[in-house]
């Protein structure tokens, strides 16, 4: 690649103004911190989505340090209406990734705000930057001996935990609703103004990472799958480390026992006997994160037959469905709560009980089991393996935690993916009410043929579940604004009106979430 300078251009702005606000970038932030040579932009235009890199190109990339930084990037895109595209880690593998949302924005990269503040040992509180990653904030609780774990979704070493929570994601541990354990953020508003939510307005309050609510509306919701702020520091509850830990997997072997794992495991989590979110994983997703590929079994196109999974299931020892959940506490809490998941395992009549002492440091129960420990890993990497060629987008319903609507899902996803030549690669995740039904579409991006049909797939799949009356709850940037559609008029309205309130020049993340002033109401 020759050395030279991006010629791409933000919507609407001229390369005179453009060059203007790129000078005014370097003079704030130093030269080598604004990026515009083609080069440079490489990471920041490698995509997971169907459809073309170009689409999702930036048209430079600049990296702040400080919240001062950032409010003089705002100001600077404000003078000459430079939208901007604000990341974190930018490792939303899936559901995104660095790329901007839409061609020629700018990128804000933040991954060089990394400080992790404070974090409470007593209190169980923390307070980090947004650049801070899982696998930082593990090894500086760990070198601390700090008695308190993490919740992260997976892979997790990588990513960090402000912008999992502002993209509403989950993790595997009691805390695994992770933007019900934020607590404060700081905003920084599209006209330069710094914004604290909860108690972080007060002078002098020392309780913004223990009490949400602080006085008036709550508004840390407002700032999450949105683009009404720059979040630039964030407060977290982290969960006290207990003595004991036993992380357990239950093997079903048929794809029809779903309905009834269901019904089996709800009543023990709405008691909280398992407090943790419990993985109900498919085989492909637990044979691909063990090392398994496709192509060890099959190289034609297509779906892979049920012969195969059947196959691969008894080679891998692996259920049609894997069930994964944890106790945690003392021995004599443990003790009785393993009684009863096994007297109501007794009761249901199926089910092969794995404990972490059969298991060993087997894949995939091992990664699991560190997850549900709090211990950072990057082994569920392996399922972009299983096809290989780059290509993953989540789809990710919601259903209430009935067997009936988790048996629909399933058979509706798997047609639909099996019709377009695509494998259900799939897990639900129950939480107290809830399922959110992960599905990875798994596709050769590098194939034109196939990417054409990943993209077909996913829109079926909105389109067929949007009719049944399911929605997802995070998607990636190609498909937000179709996203959004589903949420009805109204919704999108109230949402255009802040937009328009908080950032009439449109100049952060025009089109995240479906909210653009472009695309206006």
């Amino acid at each position: 690649m020759t050395d030279q300078t991006n010629q791409l251009l933000p919507q609407g702005v001229t390369a005179a103004e453009f060059q203007k606000a790129v000078t005014k970038f370097r003079a704030l932030l130093g030269d080598d911190n604004v990026l515009v040579k083609n080069e440079q932009l490489v990471p920041y235009n490698k995509i997971m989505m169907s459809t073309e890199n170009a689409n999702h190109a930036p048209s430079a990339a600049v990296t702040a340090t400080t919240v001062e930084q950032v409010q003089g990037v705002v100001k600077i895109c404000n003078e000459h209406k430079i939208p901007v595209w604000t990341i974190s880690t930018g490792r939303n593998f899936g559901y995104g990734s660095a790329a901007p949302g839409q061609r020629g924005q700018v990128i804000l990269d933040l991954k060089k705000m990394n400080k992790i503040l404070h974090v409470d040992a007593e209190l169980g509180t923390a307070l980090v930057e947004p650049g801070v990653t899982y696998g930082q904030l593990y090894d500086y609780l760990q070198e601390n001996n700090i008695p308190l774990m993490l919740s992260f979704s997976a892979p997790s070493a990588i990513a960090g935990p402000l912008g999992n929570t502002m993209d509403r994601g989950v993790g595997y541990t009691p805390y695994g609703e992770h933007f019900m354990m934020q607590c404060g953020m700081e905003v920084v508003l599209a006209n330069g103004d710094v914004y604290r939510t909860g108690m972080g307005g007060v002078k002098g309050d020392n309780a913004w990472q223990v009490f949400k609510w602080g006085y008036g509306p709550t508004l840390d919701g407002m700032f999450t799958q949105a683009n009404y702020g720059i979040c630039t520091k964030m407060g977290f509850w982290l969960m006290p480390k207990p003595p004991v830990f036993k992380p357990f997997e239950i093997k079903f072997p048929e794809e029809t026992d779903i309905a009834e794992i269901v019904e089996f495991i709800r009543p023990l989590r709405l008691a909280q006997i398992i407090p943790n979110s419990v993985v109900i994983a498919a085989t492909i997703w637990e044979a691909a994160a063990a090392g398994v590929r496709r192509s060890d079994y099959i190289t034609e196109p297509g779906a892979t037959p049920d012969a195969i999974l059947k196959q691969i299931q008894k080679d891998k020892d692996l259920g049609a469905w894997n069930v994964y959940a944890c106790l945690y506490g003392t021995q004599e809490q443990i003790d009785v709560n393993f009684k009863i998941v096994t007297d109501a395992l007794k009761k249901l009549g199926k089910g092969k009980l794995v404990t972490e002492k059969e298991a060993g440091n087997t894949q995939p129960f091992k990664y699991r089991s560190e997850m549900m420990k709090g211990i950072p890993n990057l082994q569920e990497f392996g399922l972009y393996n299983w096809r290989g060629g780059g290509g993953s987008m989540w789809f990710a319903p919601v259903s209430q935690a009935r067997g009936s609507e988790c048996d629909k899902q399933y058979e509706l996803a798997k047609g639909i993916l099996n019709k377009h030549g695509l494998d259900y690669v799939g897990e639900f995740i129950v939480g107290w009410r809830d399922m959110h039904h992960v599905i990875d579409v798994l596709y050769d991006r590098s194939n034109p043929e196939e990417t054409k049909r990943a993209d077909a797939c996913f829109n079926e799949l909105l389109d067929v579940f949007e009719e049944k009356g399911y929605a997802v709850y995070r998607v990636n940037p190609h498909f937000q604004e179709r996203v959004a559609q589903s949420y009805g008029p109204v919704k999108r309205k109230l949402e255009h009106t802040l937009k328009r309130a908080l950032d009439p020049n449109n100049i952060l993340a025009p089109g995240k979430s479906g909210i653009d002033l472009e695309n206006d109401f």
